[in-house]
């Protein structure tokens, strides 16, 4: 006897409203064809894979219940948003995830109507979905508002901010929490699913207005004891005191891969009219491919890989990376001082702070996903007399600004920030580019700011940053592996404020700060063959600028480039601060800033990227071309003949 197919659902989902006209057995269907197409999907693309496959069946869920996308459905920091995009019209594009013209691994607003508000940073969902319920009410629309946020995102204090501020409003908002930290067993779990079905429902939420309008007739001392007792026994049976505290009426647990469970909870949620609702769902990350499964951490952003064996395919690297030459080196100087001491805001493995931790469990220190309290925090340990290392992306240390100005800089307190990420990123795209960091830190007094030319380099300014108790300071690198220099044995620590001349010239100064030295050197061979007489530097710091080096290089060449991968107003523009203060822009010098432009570059091939910065050596190359009347001065280099 043969076994009858299902007929594929997924094929005919075009939109979110195909899937109201599901019963719930095929909603398990489309759920379990969803999860299959989402592991297909990335397995060609790479890209985050386990968050995405915690919330298949809630996706399915919240599209089958809620008119999306008149109602707002804002995902927490985005990476869990592939079931979304596929159920939203974007299957199609779906395997250009991450790619150059591809879809965004993120939720965008100019990719879909379907996401109404751009993530890729966390805990931002609450808050934005309280400004989209606000906006509703004022305009007398009477759409849903649903924000989806993760135990992890829910670490951040604007979540509770958000929530604070909700709360305060009784604002008609849901807001689900997606919760992969936590497990329930079946007895346990089917009671919850029972509970949360009851109390979200619209007699247990009369029942309980009754009693509060009631309680609020009582004598004073009778109402604080009746309340009380309410927020006592519903603390007993579902934990949200925290929630009901904060203003919220909390439903849950309940298992977030069993729609029988979520779809009348939903339901309900959808269908109340007063006040806000968090509704705790618990999932597992990667559920449904037992890779994902066994290992969480390693299969939550992957390359490409192969769906039956789930190995990862990923190139032998050339050198070793920037995030492991740090963590090395800092292991090493850890060694020999019992002070330093290592903070990251839930980035271990990414920071390369795993290793660090390895080796010193009681002098690392993961804070969750809170770079403000991580900046402060580090800001406190500095004022007992340690040497505390702030490792951080830095598109995600912008979040702390306020933190590093404060309690940082104006205490002028030795905080060391070792900023990942530096520069342009790949397939994140804009929103995890470190553009800003230069300009940002070397603006303010105080500070000392250094950039790597190479992995040797930052080996030097990982010894550097131990050795220096003058004041806070930072230093950037790229994501990926090196240049592939010689590494030393042991990093030395830096003269500060000194740059180096990697090549003398005598016609065109190129001043780089970070990893652009390499490009630097390639553009000066080809200005070399062309005739051109070139010098290459290493500025190695920002701030304090090498003073001597500038105006050695401003008053002996006719041209001078300077070179960042960075957005306006960093190095460049201190360099120009400087010869304009010192006259030496009297002198018919011909300076041209290179840095990163002005606008936000979407995720494409690295090389591609720096092409459309203007910061590949070809550009250098035609900067200088430019600069020097477009050639007509040109000389031939007969010793290249």
């Amino acid at each position: 006897m043969t076994r009858k197919l299902k007929t594929p659902l997924l094929d005919q989902i075009r939109e979110p409203k195909d899937t109201r006209k599901l019963s719930l057995r095929e909603l398990i269907q489309l759920a379990d064809e969803l999860r299959l197409e989402t592991i297909d999907a990335v397995s060609v693309t790479g890209g985050h894979l386990g968050a995405g496959l915690g919330v298949v069946e809630l996706t399915v869920a919240i599209h089958h219940v809620f008119n999306t996308p008149d109602d707002r459905l804002i995902w927490d920091v985005g990476h869990q948003c592939y079931p979304h995009k596929i159920l939203t019209g974007r299957r199609d594009r779906i395997r250009t995830l991450r790619q150059p013209d591809g879809l965004s691994g993120f939720t965008k607003r100019a990719e879909s109507e379907y996401d109404p508000f751009g993530a890729a940073h966390s805990s931002t969902s609450i808050s934005a979905g309280l400004g989209m319920a606000v906006g509703r009410d004022l305009q007398g629309r009477d759409n849903n508002v649903i924000s989806v946020i993760g135990d992890g995102a829910m670490s951040a204090g604007m979540a509770y901010e958000a929530m604070n501020n909700a709360g305060a409003m009784d604002a008609r908002q849901i807001v689900i929490l997606n919760d992969n930290d936590m497990s329930i067993a079946p007895p346990v779990g089917a009671m919850s699913a029972y509970l949360s079905r009851l109390l979200s429902g619209k007699p247990y939420r009369g029942l309980r207005e009754i009693a509060k309008q009631f309680a609020s007739i009582l004598p004073d001392p009778l109402e604080r004891t009746a309340r009380r007792a309410e927020e006592f026994a519903r603390g007993l049976m579902t934990g949200g005191t925290l929630f009901e505290e904060l203003g919220f009426y909390y439903v849950g647990p309940i298992d977030g891969h069993n729609l029988e469970h979520l779809i009348p909870v939903l339901k309900n949620a959808r269908d109340t009219k007063n006040g806000p609702i968090l509704i705790h769902c618990v999932t597992q990350k990667g559920k449904g491919y037992a890779p994902a499964e066994a290992a969480p951490d390693k299969y939550h952003g992957v390359s490409k890989f192969n769906v039956i064996t789930g190995a990862q395919t990923k190139a032998t690297p050339n050198a070793p990376s920037y995030t492991k030459v740090f963590a090395q080196s800092l292991i090493a100087e850890a060694r020999e001082d019992e002070k330093i001491v290592a903070v990251t805001a839930a980035m271990p493995d990414g920071t390369g702070l795993d290793l660090f931790e390895q080796e010193f469990p009681n002098r690392c220190f993961d804070v969750g996903i809170a770079e403000q309290h991580a900046v402060t925090f580090a800001a406190g340990m500095a004022t007992e007399g340690l040497k505390p290392f702030v490792a951080i992306y830095s598109t995600f240390l912008q979040r702390a600004y306020d933190q590093v100005v404060h309690d940082v800089a104006i205490q002028n307190l030795p905080v060391r920030f070792a900023l990942d990420r530096a520069g342009l990123v790949g397939a994140d795209g804009a929103t995890h580019a470190g553009s800003f960091d230069i300009t940002y830190l070397a603006t303010l007094p105080n500070f000392m700011v250094m950039a790597p030319a190479d992995e040797a380099e930052l080996k030097h300014m990982v010894a550097t940053a131990a050795a220096y108790n003058d004041g806070p300071c930072a230093f950037r690198y790229p994501r990926g592996e090196g240049v592939g220099v010689e590494m030393p044995e042991k990093g030395e620590p830096l003269e500060i404020g000194k740059g180096r001349i990697i090549k003398r010239g005598d016609r065109v100064a190129l001043l780089s700060l970070g990893t652009r030295l390499a490009e630097a050197s390639t553009a000066a061979e080809e200005l070399e063959a062309k005739g051109i007489s070139t010098t290459v530097a290493d500025a190695r710091f920002c701030k304090p600028l090498d003073e001597d080096l500038i105006r050695d290089l401003a008053t002996s060449h006719d041209v001078l480039i300077t070179i960042e991968e960075g957005a306006v107003g960093g190095f460049g523009s201190h360099v120009l601060q400087f010869l304009a203060t010192e006259g030496l822009l009297d002198s018919g010098l011909k300076v041209r800033p290179l840095c990163m432009t002005d606008m936000f570059i979407d995720q494409n091939k690295i090389g591609v990227m720096y092409d459309q910065a203007g910061l590949n050596h070809r550009q250098i190359v035609d900067t200088v071309i430019a600069a020097l009347d477009n050639g007509a001065a040109l000389k031939p280099n007969l010793s290249a003949v």
